[in-house]
């Protein structure tokens, strides 16, 4: 008996790839890209991060040849993590002019061309107590904090770097950055603003590659609660009118739905940051034979695209621009 078939058929489309690249709605390219680096003082140090296999700690040294490589694979841009030599309560090398960040960014910026450099602006890294602001009774003060996240993200930039990325959640911290960088001549440099950055469990690697663990209590006072979605677009809101020129959601996998309603709402430029947790469980799951890394990276990338985000922060970026060029062999 002769079926009767619709006469549009969905797989006629999918039946070669030359057919599949030409209706691809979502591309993932190199240039979506921005690769996080750590940073740590001495010489002569490349130490893996046990939790984030592939990913290491650098000394500036070693941290030059790891950038150019970077930069010769195209990827556009490098996020910078610092780890100091010495902590204290107010994260004072944080914005010291010979702090970790402000000697990798000199460095970077003497030898690699082609490369956007930023970087984080946050204190948890620099504080022996591992919260992102002044602490006083237990409590994180929000305001005296904002001066000290200005002086550092002024610090960066008087280094070289081309763009600030303020991540400590403090309320008013981009209009703060952004009226020191003005009064400072630095008009043209622009913000990264993790403008949604929620209170994750998916950060543990971090926090071990970045030494940067709450000794006390956590961080639920000023990132945001993982249950609330309209909260994030107020965030976006009040970011976007103190001078944020990007706005981030972080994590992005549990948080597609955040992603795709900034951009929508907003329809500004829009970074994810796929973190070191979804990063790490993918690492370990392919390590143990049981997924195939590269397929399933690229999945969540381009989910991640498709959920809305212009540019992508990821541990992957160096594997994914040779898995693109072995697609495209």
């Amino acid at each position: 008996m002769l079926r009767q078939f619709p006469i549009f058929r969905a797989r006629r489309l999918r039946s070669r790839p030359e057919f599949r690249d030409l209706v691809r709605e979502t591309h993932l390219d190199r240039t979506d890209l921005i690769y996080p680096m750590f940073v740590v003082p001495g010489v002569d140090v490349e130490h893996e991060i046990p939790s984030m296999p592939g990913c290491f700690q650098y000394s500036v040294d070693r941290l030059i040849p790891a950038v150019q490589e970077v930069a010769d694979l195209g990827i556009p841009g490098i996020i910078l993590f610092g780890i100091p030599r010495h902590k204290d309560g107010r994260g004072s090398e944080a914005y010291a002019p010979d702090g970790i960040i402000q000697q990798a960014v000199l460095a970077i910026k003497n030898t690699v061309d082609h490369l956007l450099v930023i970087t984080d602006v946050c204190l948890c890294e620099y504080t022996d107590h591992g919260h992102c602001g002044v602490i006083r009774d237990g409590d994180v003060l929000n305001d005296p904090t904002l001066e000290l996240l200005a002086e550092e993200a002024l610090s960066h930039i008087q280094a070289g770097a081309d763009m600030v990325a303020p991540s400590d959640m403090m309320d008013g911290r981009v209009g703060a950055i952004r009226q020191t960088l003005d009064q400072n001549g630095y008009e043209s440099i622009p913000i990264l603003a993790y403008s949604a950055k929620y209170a994750s469990a998916f950060y543990g690697p971090f926090r071990d590659a970045a030494d940067s663990a709450p000794q006390f209590g956590d961080r639920r006072s000023y990132q945001m609660d993982p249950a609330n979605a309209d909260e994030a677009l107020h965030e976006v809101a009040l970011d976007l009118q103190e001078g944020a020129d990007i706005v981030m959601v972080k994590p992005a996998l549990a948080y597609m739905d955040i992603i795709h309603r900034v951009k929508t709402t907003f329809n500004v430029p829009v970074a994810a940051y796929n973190v070191s947790g979804e990063y790490a469980m993918i690492k370990a799951a392919a390590g143990n034979g049981w997924i195939d890394e590269r397929r399933v990276a690229l999945e969540v990338l381009y989910s991640i695209k498709r959920a809305g985000a212009d540019m992508i922060l990821t541990y992957f970026a160096r594997d994914v621009v040779r898995w693109l060029g072995e697609m495209d062999a």
